[in-house]
């Protein structure tokens, strides 16, 4: 017999002054900003890439893929480690507030026709003690063209550039 999902554990983050979740279960940790190696021709919302345990992860600033202006404070920044199409991605926020659970029940879909900072990346909404939440929906977050530009598209193990020998220094 299967047993239906009744509820879901979410990260809350605080973007500007808006509240959002992730579902814990697409997090694979949560860390510090670390220093961010600048990428060259990167899309405007890409910060850079980290070297986390020898995986070079690509960091998207989810305040720059929303439109928002520029944090004054970044002290309690963090960086959710995800999975995107098997492969990782670091998404910027500027603080990471508390893990809670919601009852799907109390999930409701975004209002239509109100313009909302990020509308378009959200499954749904809740209120928790009264303040909305907006559930992030990550495989939204980027686009085809995107992914493809990230090299998200490419089987594992190739990248989408040749890489050509330089001659040695």
């Amino acid at each position: 017999m299967t047993q239906e999902l009744q509820e879901i554990q979410v990260a809350c983050l605080r973007m500007d002054d808006g509240l959002y979740a992730v579902d814990i279960m697409r997090i694979r940790e949560i860390i510090r900003v670390p220093k961010l190696a600048p990428l060259p021709r990167a899309l405007p919302f890409v910060e850079g890439v980290i070297n986390l345990r020898g995986s070079v992860i690509p960091v998207v600033d989810l305040r720059k893929r929303f439109g928002l202006p520029a944090a004054e404070n970044q002290e309690s920044a963090r960086l959710l480690i995800l999975s995107i199409s098997g492969q990782p991605l670091a998404l910027m926020v500027d603080e990471v507030t508390e893990m809670i659970t919601i009852p799907l029940r109390d999930l409701k879909a975004p209002p239509r026709g109100v313009r909302i900072v990020g509308g378009e990346y959200m499954v749904g909404l809740c209120l928790v003690r009264e303040v909305p939440v907006m559930l992030l929906n990550i495989d939204a977050l980027l686009t085809f063209q995107e992914k493809a530009q990230l090299g998200y598209l490419a089987p594992q193990g190739e990248t989408t550039t040749t890489t050509k020998k330089s001659p040695a220094c």
